[in-house]
C-alpha cells in the first residue's frame, strides 16, 4: 500500500537534488567570482600590511622572503692576493686590458690593480656575509609567513590584473541567469504567453545583436593585431561572442517553451510594455550605429565599460550583501528599537528615509540600494503599519537620499573628474540637500495626511521596550565595532568608499555565522547554516546582477549614441541662465531615466558641464542639481527605473486601492517620490539665482590653504 508513496516521495528527493545541482551549477561560479572581488578590494591593502609586520618582525624581511631564490656567491672569498694581481699585471701587459684598461690606460700600475683587486675580494665576502646571515635567519616561521605573503601577493596580482575577465564573467553568468528565470527589467511584468512571445522575440533580437556586434569588433581587433598593431585584452572579445551567443540560445529555446502556467491572450500594446528595457536599448542603438556604418559599437562602449571594471564588480558586491542582510533578524532589531515609539506612519516614513541615507552613500547609487534592502525595507514599513502605496513610494525614494553623502563614489568620481569642485563641497552640499528633502518629504506627506495628529507613545510605556530591544541590538553593535577596529589596526584604514565593499561582507557573514551560535530568535526559529544562507543568498543576487548589469551595460551604450549623435550640441548657447538652467535640467532628467549614474556623469562632464559652465553656472550648483536630477529621472515615469526595482524586489501591488481604487490611489507609490524630488529640485536649481544668501548657505565653498 505504501509503495506508491515510497516512489513518488524518492522521485521528489531526486528532483529536489536535480534543482539544487542546477543552482549550484549557477551559485559557484558567481559566488567566486563575488569573492574574488572582495579579495581584489582588500588584497593590496592586506599585502602592504603583511609587508610591514615582517620588516617590524624581522630586520631586512624584504631580502629573507626571497632567501629561497638567493644564489649562493660563485666568487672565491679568500684568493691568493698576490696571484690575482699577477695575473691582472699579465693581462695588461698582454694588451689583454679586460676590466681594468679604462681606469690604467697603457701603463700597468701595480698598486693600482692590487687595490682593486682588494675591493672586489671585499665585495666578494660582503656577498658571502649577507648569504650566510640570510640563509641562517630564514627560519621555519619567516619562510611560513613568507609563503603567506608571497602567496597572497601572487594572488592579488592575478585577480587585479583580471578585472576585465571577472566583470565579464559576472555579467555573462547573471544575464544568462536572469534570462532563463525571465527576470531582466521591463515597464510591466509579463502576466500571459502573448507578454512572454513579445519579450522572448525582443531578447533573441537583442541578444543576437549583440553577438555579432561583439563577433565584428573581434574580427577588426584580431586585423589591428595581426597588422602590428601592439593590442591587449584580445580573448575578452571571445568570452562577450560566446557569452552573448549563449544569451541568444537561451532566448531561442524559450520561444519554442512557453513559461508553464500563464494565462493565453493578452494585448499587444501592454505586451510591447514587457520588453526588457535592455533591448530596447540595444535595439535602438544598433539600428542608429548602423546608420552611421558603425556596427560594432556597441561592443565598443561594452569594453569601455570594462574600464570601470573595479565599480562595478562592487556593485554585485554591494547587491550580495543586501541579500545577506534580507536573511539577518538586523533590519528587525533596528526596527524594534523604533517600534515602541509608535510613531505615526508619516513621521515614521521620515525617520526611515533618514536612515536609509547613510547606506546609501556606501552603496553609492540608488538602485543598488534598492535591490540590496528594499524587500527588507518594505516589509518592516508594512509590519510598522503603514500601507502598501505609502510602503512602496518610501522604498522607491530610500534609495536617493544619500547619493550626495559621504563617502558616495558617484561624489568621488565627479570630483575626480573637475577641478572647480571639492568632494567636500560635494559632500557639503549633499548633506544639505538631504535635510531640505526630508522637509519636503515631512511637508507633503503630513498635508497629504490631512488633519491626523502626530502622536507618539508615552515615555514610561515605549523607554522600558527599547532598553530591551536596545539589548538585542548590541551584539550587532558590537560586530561592525570589531571589524571596523580590527580593519583600522591591521589594515590602517577605516570605513569608506573604497573599504566598505569588503568590509561589509565580513560584517554580514559574522552576523550570520552569530545568529547561528545564537539560536532561535523571537519566532523560536534556528537559523540555517551560513554556507547555506550565503548559497541562497547568491542565488538571489545571480538573478538581480544579471538584470541590473545588463540594464548599465546597454546604457552606456546610448550614452555613447547620444554623444555621437550631437543632439547635445544643439543646446542654446547666450540668453537667459534662467531658461539655460531649465533646459540644463529638464535634460538632465532624461539622462537620468535612460543611464546609469557613473555613465550618466561621464556623459554630462564631456558634454554638457562646459556649456554649464559658459553660461556662467556655478560648477558646484551644476553637479549638486546634476546629482539630483538624476535621482528625479529615477523616479520618473515612463522609465522610473527606482520603481521597476522595487518591483523587482517586491513585487507587484496587491492592496485593493492599488489596484481598483481611484488614479490617485492607484499610482499614489509614483505620484508622491515624483512630488517630493521635483519640488527638492526646483528648490536647488533655481532659488540660488534668486538670492545671494540661499546661494551661500546651499553651496558653501571650502577655502583651499595657500
Amino acid at each position: 500500500m505504501h509503495q506508491p508513496g515510497r516512489m513518488t516521495a524518492a522521485l521528489s528527493m531526486a528532483g529536489s537534488g536535480g534543482r539544487r545541482a542546477r543552482q549550484l551549477a549557477t551559485v559557484l561560479p558567481v559566488l567566486g567570482v563575488l569573492l574574488a572581488s572582495l579579495l581584489a578590494s582588500v588584497g593590496e591593502t592586506l599585502h602592504s600590511r603583511l609587508l610591514e609586520v615582517g620588516e617590524a618582525n624581522w630586520p631586512n624581511y624584504f631580502e629573507l622572503r626571497l632567501a629561497e631564490r638567493v644564489e649562493k656567491p660563485a666568487c672565491d672569498p679568500s684568493p691568493d692576493m698576490a696571484r690575482m694581481v699577477d695575473e691582472a699585471m699579465a693581462r695588461q701587459s698582454s694588451g689583454d686590458v679586460g676590466t681594468f684598461g679604462d681606469v690604467f690606460g697603457d701603463g700597468p700600475d701595480r698598486a693600482s690593480v692590487r687595490a682593486s683587486v682588494e675591493k672586489q675580494v671585499a665585495n666578494c665576502r660582503a656577498s658571502w656575509e649577507t648569504y650566510r646571515t640570510v640563509q641562517s635567519r630564514n627560519t621555519w616561521p619567516v619562510q611560513l609567513f613568507a609563503a603567506i605573503e608571497v602567496g597572497l601577493s601572487q594572488a592579488v596580482v592575478l585577480v587585479t590584473n583580471n578585472r576585465r575577465t571577472m566583470l565579464c564573467l559576472l555579467l555573462l553568468l547573471c544575464a544568462a541567469t536572469a534570462t532563463f528565470r525571465r527576470q531582466h527589467i521591463a515597464l510591466r511584468p509579463v502576466l500571459s504567453t502573448r507578454d512572454d512571445r513579445v519579450a522572448t522575440v525582443a531578447q533573441a533580437l537583442a541578444n543576437g545583436l549583440l553577438t555579432v556586434s561583439a563577433w565584428l569588433y573581434r574580427e577588426q581587433e584580431l586585423a589591428q593585431a595581426a597588422a602590428g598593431m601592439p593590442l591587449a585584452h584580445l580573448y575578452l572579445h571571445d568570452l562577450w561572442v560566446a557569452g552573448f551567443g549563449g544569451l541568444t540560445a537561451i532566448s531561442v529555446c524559450q520561444l519554442i517553451r512557453s513559461p508553464v502556467g500563464a494565462p493565453a491572450g493578452g494585448h499587444w500594446t501592454r505586451s510591447l510594455l514587457c520588453i526588457p528595457l535592455y533591448s530596447i536599448m540595444c535595439l535602438t542603438a544598433s539600428a542608429q550605429f548602423a546608420a552611421y556604418g558603425f556596427y560594432h559599437g556597441i561592443a565598443v562602449y561594452l569594453n569601455m565599460m570594462a574600464e570601470l571594471s573595479s565599480l562595478f564588480l562592487n556593485l554585485g558586491l554591494y547587491v550580495w550583501v543586501g541579500m545577506l542582510l534580507g536573511r539577518s533578524r538586523l533590519p528587525h532589531r533596528v526596527f524594534d528599537l523604533v517600534r515602541p515609539l509608535e510613531l505615526p506612519p508619516r513621521l515614521l516614513g521620515v525617520l526611515v528615509l533618514a536612515l536609509t541615507a547613510l547606506p546609501t552613500a556606501y552603496t553609492g547609487a540608488s538602485g543598488i540600494f534598492i535591490l540590496a534592502a528594499g524587500m527588507t525595507l518594505y516589509q518592516e514599513m508594512r509590519r510598522a503599519g503603514t500601507s502598501e502605496p505609502m510602503a512602496l513610494a518610501i522604498t522607491a525614494i530610500s534609495g536617493s537620499m544619500g547619493t550626495m553623502l559621504r563617502p558616495c563614489l558617484l561624489v568621488v568620481i565627479v570630483a575626480t573628474l573637475n577641478s572647480a569642485v571639492t568632494t567636500d563641497e560635494l559632500f557639503g552640499a549633499g548633506a544639505r540637500v538631504l535635510i531640505l528633502t526630508l522637509t519636503v518629504f515631512a511637508v507633503v506627506v503630513t498635508w497629504l495626511g490631512g488633519r491626523e495628529p502626530i502622536r507618539i507613545a508615552p515615555a514610561r510605556r515605549c523607554l522600558p521596550a527599547m532598553a530591551r530591544a536596545l539589548g538585542r541590538l548590541l551584539p550587532y553593535v558590537a560586530i561592525f565595532a570589531a571589524v571596523m577596529l580590527l580593519w583600522e589596526w591591521g589594515l590602517g584604514r577605516g570605513l569608506d568608499e573604497f573599504s566598505a565593499p569588503a568590509m561589509l561582507p565580513v560584517i554580514m557573514l559574522l552576523i550570520l555565522g552569530y545568529e547561528r551560535l545564537a539560536g532561535g530568535g523571537d519566532d523560536g526559529v534556528k537559523p540555517a547554516p551560513v554556507r547555506h544562507q550565503m548559497v541562497s543568498a547568491t542565488d538571489e543576487a545571480t538573478t538581480l546582477i544579471g538584470a541590473l548589469l545588463m540594464l548599465m551595460a546597454l546604457s552606456v551604450s546610448m550614452g555613447g549614441l547620444i554623444e555621437r549623435s550631437g543632439v547635445l550640441d544643439l543646446f542654446p548657447m547666450g540668453g537667459s541662465i534662467w531658461v539655460s538652467i531649465a533646459l540644463l535640467m529638464g535634460c538632465l532628467v532624461v539622462i537620468g531615466m535612460i543611464m546609469d549614474p557613473y555613465g550618466a556623469v561621464l556623459l554630462v562632464n564631456s558634454t554638457l558641464a562646459p556649456l554649464a559652465i559658459t553660461q556662467g553656472i556655478d560648477p558646484l550648483h551644476f553637479w549638486t542639481m546634476t546629482i539630483l536630477a538624476f535621482e528625479m529621472g529615477y523616479l520618473t515615469p515612463p522609465v522610473a527605473l527606482n520603481h521597476l526595482l522595487t518591483r523587482q524586489v517586491v513585487g507587484m501591488p496587491t492592496s485593493w486601492e492599488s489596484l481598483h481604487g481611484t488614479f490617485w490611489q492607484r499610482h499614489f507609490r509614483i505620484i508622491v517620490p515624483v512630488i517630493v524630488m521635483g519640488i527638492t529640485l526646483a528648490i536647488v536649481t533655481f532659488t540660488p539665482l534668486l538670492h545671494d544668501g540661499w546661494h551661500g548657505w546651499l553651496f558653501q565653498r571650502v577655502a583651499v590653504a595657500g
